[in-house]
């Protein structure tokens, strides 16, 4: 071989060598960890976790092929959460995808190097989550599901559908609930007397204690819900829906599952779609970006949908001005 020629081949291997190795790193078995709120069983839990992955496979990403996939289900229950972080983190996976605000806190505390997507979670930089939205910093980044200024948006639509309604329980956990439900409770003291209504701190940990509570609320008349998004109230959710048409409480909810379920009405962002959007920043990470360079994003749209049978149950005459805003009406 010719000096020349050979100069050229070292020169060659200098040049591309990297290229390969980077190809090599991308096509070998990543891992991402999955924190969900909801139990395994969960309908709603696992249609988002599908469209996670669906998207993900879209991007190239195949579970058993180059992604390896471990699943955690918090059941709602606080000790569980901090467990399977703490599982999780031990995997020493690429990327931690959580879902709900209380998911984070745990995550945080157990590791400040891996990358970390949230989902649904509310306020996160009042939370502490991030440094700010457009700017997060350290490991964590992801997309926020409803600030606390909901609140108002729920007892407006509630007093719309509902106009005898003159009090309002907002039920909460307490232990789950982002901020302990004060945020929101703040938010709804404050918009309250603009529509006429009073506002209960209803608080609860289990079935018995929610019956116990909703059993005193009604004792007086006029009475409405708004269910808080956390994972007590999901997880619970037939048993709100059930002391709902049992006492004929009108009820707002943050998710359309409740609607479809019997719920009356609600008011919120669409959760498939921020599991969706959530691959893209998956992708992403495994492809080299940090994720405290990635702007935490804010819902693309707030969606209404209301329950004409339950309206009609509850002797609810729907005004147009609803039906016109509503995305989907369940007859």
């Amino acid at each position: 071989m010719k000096r020349r020629e050979f100069i050229y081949l070292l020169s060659g291997t200098a040049v591309f060598g990297p290229l390969v190795s980077d190809a090599q790193q991308l096509d070998r078995l990543r891992r991402m960890g999955i924190l969900m709120s909801t139990a395994e069983d969960d309908s709603e839990g696992k249609g988002r976790v599908a469209a996670l992955l669906e998207q993900l496979q879209q991007l190239g990403w195949t579970e058993d092929q180059n992604l390896r996939v471990d699943r955690r289900w918090a059941a709602g229950e606080p000790e569980r959460t901090r467990k399977f972080a703490q599982e999780l983190v031990a995997l020493q996976p690429d990327v931690i995808v959580s879902q709900n605000t209380a998911a984070v806190p745990p995550l945080i505390e157990a590791t400040r190097t891996i990358p970390i997507v949230f989902t649904q979670v509310t306020d996160p930089v009042e939370a502490g989550f991030v440094s700010s939205m457009a700017r997060p910093g350290g490991n964590i980044t992801g997309f926020t599901s409803l600030e606390s200024r909901m609140s108002a948006k729920w007892l407006e639509v509630l007093k719309e559908i509902a106009p005898p309604v003159a009090r309002v329980a907002f039920l909460f956990n307490p232990e789950t609930s982002p901020f302990r439900g004060a945020n929101f409770l703040r938010e709804a003291n404050e918009a309250g007397p603009k529509f006429g209504l009073g506002v209960v701190a209803t608080p609860f940990r289990d079935d018995s204690e929610l019956e116990r509570a909703i059993g005193e609320f009604v004792k007086q008349a006029n009475g409405g819900l708004v269910v808080l998004p956390d994972a007590t109230t999901n997880a619970h959710r037939n048993a709100i829906l059930e002391l709902a048409a049992k006492h004929h409480l009108p009820a707002v909810y943050a998710f359309r599952f409740f609607v479809e379920a019997g719920g009356l009405v609600s008011y919120g962002p669409d959760h498939l779609d921020q599991f969706r959007r959530a691959a893209g920043y998956v992708d992403r990470i495994l492809k080299g970006t940090k994720p405290g360079d990635l702007p935490v994003q804010q819902p693309l749209q707030l969606q209404l949908h209301l329950n004409l049978k339950t309206a009609k149950e509850l002797n609810l005459t729907i005004p147009q001005s609803i039906l016109l805003r509503a995305n989907e009406v369940i007859e």
